[in-house]
């Protein structure tokens, strides 16, 4: 977290702290991060489908994004950075939760895997991203809309933005917060429902910030399947945009 003489910009340090305290589990795929662990082979198959897509990529090329700059926001102890690294991006990482970026840097070591992990928010960023990733973040910031300027503008001419997010219906409510956090699955205190954005809302911001929403997705959980992409935008949704007119 930032010290008290340095400025916040969207870090919220309640947020970065509850994180924090989540750290040295969350590469335990039975821990308390087990659902994001469950989340992120759905995850991956989306970031590799608007990849392959934006970037006119062959589906099994092994390193679609080889001579890219990548930008990981939110990137906790690295469960996404490190198969973005895998995939050949050039991959830099950012927390606002120090001990979430200690592990991620002993793990991604341990992995040989060259990752830029830095302390801080999004106003951190430095130089233009290819590839901008921000997953089951932005209901955790203090300030939506300077947290989505702040990944505009770290986009390059060309570049791609993805997020991901809980939706603010009845249904999350029930599933993330009474259903998850309160049997434990999730850890109390992780969601704050009247901090969820719509779809809507969230293209809004996008738009807002100069971006052109270019998919939107949602994630779907039952207790068959797990999670899966889906039509189905009640629970949770990725969002894919560019830069408008790029």
């Amino acid at each position: 977290m930032a010290h008290a003489s340095e400025p916040l910009g969207t870090i919220d340090p309640k947020e970065a702290a509850h994180f924090g305290r989540m750290a040295a589990d969350w590469w335990n795929p039975k821990g308390s991060s087990a659902l994001l662990h469950k989340m992120n082979p759905v995850r991956l198959g989306y970031l590799r489908d608007r990849i392959d897509h934006h970037w006119s990529l062959d589906e099994h090329e092994r390193r679609p994004l080889a001579g890219r700059r990548v930008a990981d926001i939110g990137c906790g102890a690295g469960l996404l950075a490190e198969p973005l690294a895998r995939l050949g991006g050039q991959v830099t990482a950012i927390d606002a939760a120090p001990e979430a970026i200690a592990v991620a840097r002993r793990h991604a070591e341990g992995q040989g895997l060259a990752i830029d992990y830095r302390v801080g928010g999004v106003e951190t960023l430095d130089g233009a991203f290819d590839l901008v990733t921000s997953l089951e973040v932005i209901e955790h910031v203090n300030d939506p809309r300077g947290f989505v300027a702040g990944l505009a503008g770290a986009l390059a001419p060309g570049g791609l933005l993805i997020l991901s997010t809980p939706n603010r219906t009845a249904r999350s409510r029930l599933m993330m917060i009474v259903l998850g956090e309160g049997s434990g699955r999730i850890p109390r205190g992780t969601h704050d429902w009247d901090k969820f954005l719509t779809p809507e809302e969230l293209c809004a911001l996008l738009g807002d910030a100069g971006l052109e929403v270019v998919d939107i997705t949602g994630m779907a959980f039952s207790l068959t399947r797990g999670f899966s992409l889906s039509d189905d935008k009640s629970l949770d949704y990725f969002a894919t945009a560019k830069r408008a007119g790029g």
